[in-house]
This record gives C-alpha cells, structure tokens and sequence, in this order.
C-alpha cells in the first residue's frame, strides 16, 4: 500500500525538499502553501498522514490541526517547528498532534516518525474494519464469529428457533453455549416470555431439585413458604438447564416427564401442575460416555438431543479471534476509560496461536488484562498474560538476509500452511489472500509435492 503523506508550509523550498526526500521513502506526497490549501485537499483525496508547519498565512498550523482532529480524527499530525516555538508545538501535542520536529528538519528522524505515524494509522484503520464487521455480526445476537463452523451454528440456530423441539448445546467450557441458548430463545417466538437460566452443577441435589420444581411450605427444613420452581416460572417461554450432565437419575426422571407429559409436582406437594416450555440444555461432558456409565439416562438424553448443537472449542476455529479481539477491546476500553484502539503485529500473532484451554472466556480475560496494562493506544505483546505471551518468539517465521523477495514469500507460504496442517482455507485467512492465489502460489511454489514427500517419508520413516 502506498501511503498519501500532505506537506503544509509556507516555505517552497522547505515543502519541495520534504516531499522530495519521503518520495525516496516511497511515499506520494501532495503539497499544500497554507491550512486552507491543505483543507481543499483533504477533502479531495485520500491523505494519511499531515505534516504541517505552525505559522502560515490563512490558517495556521494549530487551527489546521484542530480541524483534522475534529473531521478525520485517524489522520495523524506531525508538526513542524522553529525553535522559538517548541512550548507551542508542545501544546500542539496535547491538542491532538501526533508528534512535532523542529526545523532544520532531520531528514532520518522525519523518515522513522512518519513510519511509526503511518504504521499506528493502519492499526487504528484495521480495528475500526473489524469493528464494522463485528457490527454487522452482532445484528446476530451477541454470538461473534465469522468462521465456516460458526456459520453452520448460525443456519441451525435460524432454523430450529421457530419450533418447539428441545436443543442440546454441546462443547467445551468457556465455548460461548450460553449465548447460543440465547440466541434461540431470542429468535423464537417466545422472545417475549421469560427465559430462565439453572446452572445445575451450582446447587445441591436437594437445592436443585427445589429450584426446578419448587416447594411446599414445610416440605423440608428451611421450607417457610410455598417457592414457585423455575418450570413452573418459564411458562409459555423457554429454560436453559446448563450442566445438565451433572444432575442425577433422581432429578433426571423428574425432568423426563416433563418432557414427555409436561406435568410435575412441587417438593412436598399434592396438586399436578402443568407447564408449556421449551427446554434447552448444555453440558461439557460427553452425555453417551455418561450413558455408558450408567450416570445418565438414554431416554432423557434422546428426549434433550432433538437437535443438537455443537459449538468447537475456539482452537479449531481461529478465524474468529480477530472480531473477538477487537469487540472485547472495544467493551474494555469503555470500561475502563483507556484510549485503546487496536492489538500490534507480535500481540496479535501470539494471541492468535495460543491454544486456548479455556476458550472464549479465556480470550475475553486475556484482553480485559491487556487493556487495563496497555499504556497508550495499541496493546502490545507486553501487555499480554506471561501464558499467552511465552512463546511469541516461536510465532514469527525467520527469513535469512539476501533472499529474494519470491523466496521469501515461498518461506512465509510453507511455514504458515505448515502450522495449518495443510488446512489452505485457514492460510489463506491468515495470510490475507484468497485460494485461488494461494492455489496457484501452492503450484507455482511446487509446495504440494513437497508435503507429499514429507507425508511419505513419515509413513516409511
């Protein structure tokens, strides 16, 4: 990309010689006499980046400065000084300016000050990109993801929600299953009825089995008063029965005729109640395993697992790190009134190959900390978790000096599918390109025999 850098000063000599000095750096510049000229161009082309003088005939420096700052707040500005004006290029800084030199400029400092300018621009320009595409996601619920697997999620979801059938969410913990029950709830017709949540591995048998059902007054120690169960709460709306792996047969049986004939008792009570609700469930066990055991009953788990819904764990669907990343910086950042905008290249990369035992919950954790330790505007690997950040080293290809630019890019290609696993959907994702490019790259590059050999070589070791 070929960055548009505006040079504003009053001086000709001076704004040729800058210009011509970053077009050496490879950047197009435009040149403007005054802030007013500089305006008229900014309104006309695509500027990146203002480098602008203080005093100037029309509009000054300071009052151009403010004017970006207000309409393109993601234009950076580098002011340009005398000596005798350094207490104002400071105040300059405090208005919103990126940076100021002071005049003769050194042409070595300007060239890594406008590449550090440029480089935080582009940061600021991906995270608002990827802010716009979370938007666009969250017109879907709070669920976030744009990967292949959350899609299919995405289809299932729309086309049980309508209907009556029972929903078993599935998936490790931390995987976002709350969220799909949610969803599902939200799409349904019953949005407008109660939604009521029972974290079942929270409570007691006994507490459990109050809790769903209810209670008589004197059913049991501590029974004051009649309870009204959370069935009997959830009528004509929906229930999410979270861990349902872990209640026992007991509670089980009890739930099974629910299912089947919508009708309990309360603790310690006579009267037949009966009850429309559509059940959810969620469990992280493998309930057929459970079955086998003999912990879980095979009528109830046909009953739960009309449809099924499976959410993957967040490793195997690393496409969605970067809508995660970027809404969980945005929430933080509010939170915690922190100016953070974006995630640098080395974070960003060790955040997303850390594997994630702990899933989305996890990553949401990882950021929380990340903001509340980063010290300006872009989340550093340094403000990352010693876990997340241990092997970042480890996420970086090395290219030796000297290779030409097609070796290096057959490197790059190699080792990023080489971490996929040959998966080409994923490098593609990761390297920005689509697979068509990568296909033809692949072949050009004769990579695939190269896997083929190597694939060989593990077979007759």
């Amino acid at each position: 990309m070929k960055f548009n850098v505006l040079i504003v000063d009053d001086e000709k000599n001076i704004r040729q010689g800058l210009g011509k000095a970053l077009e050496m750096d490879g950047y197009r510049t435009l040149l403007a006499e005054d802030g007013q000229d500089a305006l008229q161009i900014i309104q006309q082309e695509e500027v990146d980046l203002v480098i602008a003088d203080l005093r100037m005939p029309r509009l000054s420096g300071e009052e151009l400065l403010r004017r970006v700052v207000d309409s393109w707040p993601t234009i950076p500005v580098i002011i340009l000084t005398g000596h005798g004006t350094i207490e104002t290029a400071v105040q300059a800084m405090r208005d919103g300016a990126y940076d100021f030199l002071t005049k003769p400029v050194n042409l070595d400092r300007l060239s890594l000050l406008v590449k550090r300018a440029l480089s935080n621009r582009e940061l600021i320009l991906q995270h608002r990109a990827m802010q716009e595409e979370l938007d666009k996601r969250r017109q879907f619920t709070n669920i976030i993801g744009k990967s292949s697997e959350m899609h299919r999620i995405f289809d299932v979801v729309r086309q049980v929600a309508p209907t009556k059938a029972s929903v078993l969410i599935t998936g490790e913990s931390g995987v976002g299953k709350e969220l799909v029950a949610d969803a599902i709830h939200t799409l349904s017709g019953r949005r407008d009825k109660p939604f009521v949540k029972v974290h079942c591995a929270a409570l007691s048998e006994t507490l459990l089995e109050s809790e769903l059902f209810g209670h008589e007054k004197g059913a049991f120690t501590g029974a004051v008063a009649r309870k009204r169960g959370r069935f009997e709460l959830s009528n004509m709306g929906s229930i999410l029965l979270d861990e349902i792996g872990e209640i026992n047969q007991a509670i089980q049986i009890k739930i099974l005729r629910v299912l089947q004939e919508k009708r309990f008792e309360r603790v310690g009570g006579e009267e037949t109640l009966e009850v429309d609700t559509r059940i959810i469930s969620a469990t992280n066990k493998d309930l057929k395993a459970e079955i086998d055991a003999g912990r879980f009953r095979e009528d109830l788990y046909y009953r739960l697992n009309v449809v099924n819904i499976h959410v993957p764990p967040l490793r195997e669907r690393k496409e969605d790190i970067p809508l995660l990343v970027a809404a969980f910086i945005k929430e933080f950042a509010a939170e915690n009134g922190k100016p953070v905008e974006g995630i640098d290249p080395k974070a960003r990369a060790a955040v997303f190959n850390y594997s994630w035992p702990g899933n989305v919950r996890e990553l949401r954790n990882c950021i929380e900390s990340a903001v509340v330790m980063c010290k300006g505007e872009i989340i550093t690997a340094d403000d990352l978790p010693p876990t997340v950040n241990a092997d970042t080293d480890a996420n970086y290809i090395k290219v030796s000096m000297g290779v030409t630019l097609a070796e290096a890019e057959q490197e790059i290609i190699r080792s990023t599918l080489n971490a996929n696993n040959g998966n080409k959907s994923k490098t593609a994702e990761m390297l920005g390109i689509g697979r068509k490019t990568l296909h033809r790259k692949i072949s050009d590059y004769h990579l695939e025999d190269e896997r083929s050999v190597e694939s060989q070589r593990a077979e007759n070791p």
